[in-house]
This record gives structure tokens, C-alpha cells and sequence, in this order.
């Protein structure tokens, strides 16, 4: 992997900052936050993640206004800092937050299930006022609100703060819920003769067994998200701890990775990881890059080369001098990215935001009117049947598993992609490559190795090959273009003395001229030639001798007489045929934008399998003909490595940047991939489409969980079949409707990508 790949930059820069926030349970609550943070002068978007709990910001509003911004409304809002030390620390108090979870559900089951076990067994549930029962009904009335006054706190300090901040959430539904059914319980119990024989039933068991049951939910799905993030943890446990640092007078000493100082030499032994990125200055050695990129062979390592931070050395021993430490490393910015792809929103989950916004008014709405109704034409005790109704659709109508249906998938997804070598940028970008209908490949780099190198040459009149190339490798050496380097790097392989050339001038895409020996000296295409006036007739059989072999010709003149056309020939990717397969196998029309003369191009179609080909396309005009690709409704993707593709990639509807290419191609890319190889590509569309997949199976679910479930708890089915669902078990329901969407999730961590063998061509990072 080229180390301008290790470069990303990533959406947490200086003007993005992360917050960790407290007290949220549900996805009304997200878009209470995420209005918050909008309306602070300076943000320019705001995003919160209930999965994880963190809300990410984009603007230049100071912290301070943030956090205000979120405690206004009744939630708690820290910053965080990027280090070992608070990734540690949220661990902990993860860990911490599930202990207590479990300890709330034993405290209220554990008066709850006795209860209700009296219940079912045969006890009497009625209150007779001046009997025994009724003492005995108090102390449990006063046991159940001790219940809620400790396993049951949460709910109701979170559904006060809503209310005096003028906001409704889940705690609102939870606490108005059990709050009513204890009431009428004490009422009951106070007064039992006040209320008919019929109505004198409590309900304290409901109370116990719903604060009980939630907590059991919340403490499974805080273990499932633990699961969920294992990409980010396995990330975080790639980083070295120490290393040895080498001083000016030749001592080794370990330090902590985060003393290391840009220009250090660092000494890396066998089963050592690397702690920094670095460009080795001795030994050889094999390093295993695979937790980076998802390549599964070691990659060598020797003098100039670089290596990457994370990456475990195997053989020989390194040393290697430090270029980018702390937060610049790879693996800082993969981390980073990674972080805030998983807190991002792709369109799909908008819909449950708009739904959330209003959603628990609803359901108080219909709470009330459904009991209104029980209480104005059911049966007697009609008081009873209408605290019933009540409770049971404010319990189970908790929008939890709304809010968890897309921050769960695209935790899940995005980390599973990470884990191949695939960093997802955004969650838009996940979005619309489940959908790709058309990708277009660059050439160079791309589909070819990006290693180009001189096959044929061929001159006319007396000029002859040494000479030909020595002329076009003076014109050459000061361009940075791939096949410029063949033609310089082939002329020093055969110790040429290269003239002096003065004068350059470069026309973009097309090709360079200079003065050599008094003589204007041109090397191009074939196009730029005939448009300076040149004659190139004559190179009509060289130009078919090249071409029919995959090669790209060359045409050099002097004083306007073409003297030779020189064939540089880039070779096939050894993995490209069968990644273009895959592509054709998820019904993907395969398209190949090169700037190559159209012989040539379709030459390496027919070789890589692609369908259609754009030839002699300038480095300015790849944007536009992607744009056409576009304009028929069809979903297109663009891959490419060079700094010409970046506009490319920006005009397409999802860009592929190959990690091996340059830091401005990546930064316009949606998708990046570490690794060299189009597998990488099929990898990410179909980690997307399965992710995608995935966060439409939990919206319907959680839909149609409250479709369903707020009607029979209102008592559609009453009148039908005689039954009116318990808070108990709407309380189990919420609850196992939430663990649902969070297990669905995490299908997606036993997500396998097709596997298919390294690119053994590259040879080094």
C-alpha cells in the first residue's frame, strides 16, 4: 500500500467535534439533540448516534455553546478527546452502566415476579377495605414505589427533565406508564370503598415487572452494542504501546508511542508491532499489513520503503525513521474516519426521523383517547379496562427500536468494511453503493498496475532506438506522469546519456515539447501531433504493431518529422478479469474512462472483460463523461487513483478511490479502499447492499412492531376475542422489539466478503 493512501484525511478535523451524550433512551430523543446542536450559532450539521451514544458536529461553534445547547433540554453532553485514556474510560463506563442495568432488573423482578406469581396462582389481586389484605397491599405498594424510586429512577428523572424542558421521550412513556398504574394501585388500596367492587384490582406487579423487564432490555442491547462496535476495539488494540527509540549516540530505549518525535529512528524486532508511519532506513524484513488493508500475504520491507503504524513485523528486524506520529499515523485517521462514518445518517433513516419528531405526542394522543373510550363505552369496571389501555400502549409504544434500526446496521456494516480494508466514508455513500448500477473504471492504476514500462520502439529514417529514447527521456524527466516515468526509468536501465533540453512547454493530457540541440523536440499523442501540423501517416503499422498488444504509443518528432513511436505497455492487474466478473455477476454495467487512443483501450477491454470503453478522453473531461453516464437515471460509480480522476469521483454518484493512489483523489471519494485490488470494490457494494438490506429489515420491523402493536394495546381485539393485553407483557414486547433490531445488526458481523487471492504483483506499501 503506497503511503499516500495512509494519508486520509478524515470529517473529524478541527472544525468537527465529537460529544458523548448522556440520558438519551430513544429516537425522540435524537431529534430533540440533534435540534439543539443545530440551532447553535456557527453549526453547519449535527448528527447523533444512539447506538453508540455520541453526537458528531460540523461548524465552528465552541464547545461550550454545544454542551449548553444539549443540557438546555435536559440530556449531558461531554467532549471527546481522542485518546487511550477516554477510550479506556468509556469502556469502563459502559461496563459500569450494564452492572447497574443488572442490578435495577434484579431489584424490580424481584418483587415483580412474586407478585405475579400470587397472580397466577390462584391469589387475589383485590383490595376489601378493612380486611388484612389491604395492610398487606400497602407495604407491597410501598415496596413497588421504592422499586421505582431506585431500579425505575432513570425513566423518571428523564421523563421530568423532558417535561419541564418542554420535550417527550421514551422515559416520558415508561414513567407516565408505571407512575399511573402505581397511582391507581395506592388509590385502591387507600380507599377501596370509594371505587366499585369490580374496580378494586392493583397493579403493582405491572409496575415492578415493566421497570424490570425494560432494564433487562437496555442491559441486553448495551451488551450487543459492545458487540457491534468490536471493529472500532479491535482498531484501538492495534496500536503499540512503546517502541524503540534510537538516540544520536546509538542507545536504544523504549518510550511511549506518544513521546515519538517526527525524524526518530525507531528499531522494529521480529513479532513487534509498528508504532509509527515511517520510511525504513536498514534491514529487511516481511510486515503483515493485513489488519489495514485486508490483504492476507506479508509485504516486504526494505531500505526507502514505508510502513504503517498497527502493522505487525514478522521476520527480520527494522529500522525505520518516524514520518507521521500521534494523530497523522494511518491508523489514527483510519480510527477517526471509521468513528464518524458510524455516527453518519444515510437517507434511508431519515424516515424514522421525521417519525420520531412527533411521534411521542402520538402515542400520549392515542394513550388517552383509547382510554377515553374504555372508560366512556366498555364494560364495567370500565376505570380498570382504561388504565389497562393506558399503560399498555404508553409502555409499548417506546420508539427505542426506531431509533436503533439505522445507527445499529451502519455501526456494524461500516466496521465489517473496515475490517477488509474498506473505509466508508459517510453513510450516504453506503447507501447509494447498494444501489450502483454503472461503474466506471479509470485505467492507469486502476485496471493496469500503474507500472508502465517501455516494450517496443520504433524509429524511421536513420534515427535509431538508443537516440530516440535518449530525446524523448530528456523531454520526459521532468513530468511526474506514469509514462513518462517507463520512458526515464527505461533510458537509465541502459546507462544513456540524456541531451540537455530547454524551452519546455507541457499542453495537459496531450504531451510536452522542448529545444534540444537547437531542434523543437516533441513527445505526445497522436491527436496533439496532428493538431501542431505534424505528418504521422508513417506510423500507421507501428501504431497497430502497439496497440494490438495493449500498449500505448508514443510519438516523437523532430522539426516537425515524426522519428520514432515508442510503445509503453502497463500490464493487467493479475486479480482484474476476475474482479470485473464479480461486478458482471451483481449485474453491473462495467464502463473503461482512459485517455488511452481507442485501439489501445479496447485492446485492454477485451483483455479485462469490460463492457464498453471511452477513449482518448482528457484528463479535464473524465468529470463530464461520467456526468453523461449519470443523465440516463442510472446510479454510477467512478474508480480511479490519480489526481486527475478527482473530479471524476466527485461528479459520481459514489467514488472509489484506490488506496494506493493520491491523498486528493481520496479526499473526493465517498469510498476508499486500502488495498490495490478491484475486489475491494465488489467488497464495499456488497457490504453496502447487505447493510442497506439489513437497516430495512430492522425499519420495518420496528414499524410494524408499532403498527401492530399500538392497536392491540389499545384494545382493538377486545371486541373479537375477548382479550386486552397485559403492561407486562408490553413491557416484555418494547423491550424484545429493541434486542430484536440490535441482534439483526450484528447478522452482519458474520458478513463474509468473497474471497479471492491477494494482488501478489505489489511488492511493496
Amino acid at each position: 500500500m503506497n503511503h499516500t493512501a495512509q494519508h486520509t484525511k478524515t470529517h473529524a478535523q478541527d472544525s468537527s467535534v465529537q460529544l458523548a451524550i448522556s440520558g438519551a433512551t430513544c429516537a425522540s430523543c435524537v431529534s430533540s439533540i440533534e435540534k439543539a446542536l443545530s440551532n447553535v450559532e456557527g453549526v453547519t450539521s449535527a448528527s447523533m448516534n444512539l447506538a453508540d451514544h455520541t453526537a458528531y458536529v460540523e461548524g465552528g461553534a465552541p464547545t461550550q455553546a454545544l454542551t449548553q445547547a444539549v443540557e438546555a433540554i435536559g440530556y449531558g453532553a461531554t467532549l471527546i478527546e481522542e485518546n487511550d485514556d477516554v477510550d479506556a474510560q468509556r469502556d469502563e463506563q459502559e461496563q459500569k452502566y450494564y452492572r447497574q442495568l443488572i442490578r435495577d432488573m434484579i431489584i424490580a423482578l424481584g418483587l415483580g415476579v412474586p407478585l405475579m406469581l400470587w397472580g397466577l396462582l390462584g391469589g387475589t389481586m383485590m383490595v376489601t377495605p378493612g380486611s388484612a389484605s389491604q395492610w398487606g397491599w400497602l407495604v407491597a405498594g410501598l415496596l413497588t414505589l421504592a422499586v421505582l424510586a431506585t431500579a425505575g429512577r432513570r425513566f423518571f428523572v428523564g421523563a421530568w427533565k423532558a417535561f419541564i424542558h418542554h420535550n417527550a421521550n421514551m422515559d416520558t412513556l415508561i414513567a407516565v406508564g408505571t407512575g399511573t398504574a402505581w397511582l391507581y394501585s395506592m388509590a385502591v388500596v387507600l380507599a377501596p370503598s370509594v371505587l366499585p367492587e369490580a374496580a378494586r384490582h392493583v397493579y403493582f406487579e405491572a409496575s415492578s415487572m415493566i421497570i424490570g423487564l425494560i432494564n433487562l432490555g437496555l442491559a441486553l442491547e448495551v451488551r450487543a452494542r459492545g458487540k457491534a462496535s468490536q471493529a472500532i476495539k479491535r482498531l484501538l488494540d492495534l496500536r503499540a504501546k512503546t517502541a524503540r527509540v534510537i538516540d544520536e549516540h546509538g542507545n536504544e530505549n523504549d518510550v511511549p508511542v506518544e513521546k515519538i518525535q517526527l525524524g526518530d529512528h525507531i528499531r522494529v524486532r521480529p513479532g513487534e508491532k509498528i508504532a509509527v508511519d515511517g520510511e525504513v532506513v536498514s534491514g529487511s524484513s516481511f510486515v503483515d499489513e493485513s489488519m489495514l488493508t485486508g490483504e492476507p500475504l506479508p509485504v516486504r520491507k526494505e531500505k526507502d520503503t514505508l510502513v504503517s503504524a498497527g502493522t505487525l513485523n514478522q521476520q527480520g528486524t527494522l529500522t525505520f525513521r518516524a514520518t507521521r506520529v500521534g494523530k497523522d499515523t494511518a491508523l489514527a485517521q483510519i480510527i477517526a474516519l471509521v468513528k464518524s462514518a458510524q455516527g453518519s445518517r444515510p437517507p434511508i433513516g431519515r424516515l424514522a426521523d421525521k417519525i420520531s419528531a412527533v411521534f411521542v405526542p402520538s402515542v400520549i394522543i392515542i394513550a388517552i383517547i383509547a382510554a377515553m373510550i374504555w372508560f366512556n363505552v366498555g364494560p364495567d369496571p370500565r376505570g380498570v379496562y382504561a388504565l389497562i389501555a393506558l399503560t399498555t400502549v404508553l409502555i409499548i409504544a417506546c420508539p427505542c427500536a426506531l431509533g436503533l434500526a439505522t445507527p445499529m446496521s451502519i455501526m456494524v456494516g461500516i466496521g465489517k468494511a473496515a475490517e477488509a480494508g474498506i473505509l466508508i466514508r459517510e453513510g450516504e455513500a453506503l447507501q447509494k453503493a447498494a444501489n450502483i448500477s454503472v461503474i466506471a473504471l479509470d485505467k492507469t492504476g486502476t485496471i493496469t498496475e500503474g507500472k508502465p514500462s517501455v516494450t517496443q520502439i520504433i524509429t524511421f529514417g536513420e534515427t535509431d532506438e538508443n537516440t530516440a529514447l535518449a530525446l524523448a527521456a530528456a523531454l520526459e524527466q521532468g513530468s511526474e506522469h506514469p509514462l513518462a516515468n517507463a520512458v526515464v526509468n527505461s533510458a537509465k536501465e541502459k546507462n544513456l546519456t540524456l541531451p540537455e533540453a530547454t524551452h519546455f512547454e507541457s499542453a495537459n493530457g496531450k504531451g510536452v515539447s522542448a529545444t534540444i540541440n537547437n531542434e523543437q523536440v516533441v513527445i505526445g499523442n497522436l491527436r496533439w501531433l496532428e493538431e501542431l501540423g505534424i505528418n504521422t501517416s508513417a506510423c500507421n503499422d507501428a501504431t497497430t504493431r502497439i496497440t494490438s498488444d495493449a500498449g500505448t504509443p508514443l510519438y516523437l518528432a523532430r522539426n516537425n518529422t515524426v522519428i520514432a513511436v515508442i510503445g509503453v505497455t502497463d500490464k493487467i492487474k493479475v486479480d482484474a478479469r476476475d474482479a470485473i466478473a464479480r461486478m458482471h455477476q451483481l449485474g453491473l454495467k462495467v464502463v473503461m474512462i482512459t485517455g488511452d487512443i481507442q485501439s489501445t483501450a479496447k485492446a485492454i477491454a477485451r483483455e479485462a472483460g469490460i463492457d464498453d470503453v471511452i477513449a482518448e478522453v482528457l484528463p479535464a473531461d473524465k468529470a463530464q463523461k461520467v456526468k453523461a453516464l449519470r443523465s440516463g437515471n442510472q446510479i454510477v460509480a467512478m474508480v480511479g487513483d490519480g489526481i486527475n480522476d478527482a473530479p471524476a469521483l466527485a461528479e459520481a454518484d459514489v467514488g472509489f478511490a484506490i488506496g494506493t493512489g493520491t491523498d486528493i483523489a481520496i479526499e473526493s471519494a465517498g469510498i476508499t479502499l486500502m488495498r490495490g485490488s478491484l475486489h475491494g470494490v465488489v467488497d464495499a457494494i456488497e457490504i453496502s447492499s447487505a447493510t442497506v438490506k439489513n437497516i430495512k429489515e430492522n425499519l420495518a420491523g420496528a414499524f410494524l412492531y408499532n403498527v401492530l402493536g399500538v392497536p392491540i394495546a389499545a384494545g382493538v381485539l377486545y371486541p373479537f376475542t375477548g382479550l386486552l393485553l397485559s403492561p407486562v407483557l408490553a413491557g416484555a414486547a418494547m423491550s424484545l422489539s429493541s434486542v430484536t433490531v440490535v441482534a439483526n445488526a450484528n447478522r452482519l458481523r458474520l458478513f463474509k466478503a468473497h474471497k479471492h487471492p491477494s494482488n501478489t504483483t505489489r511488492s511493496d506499501a
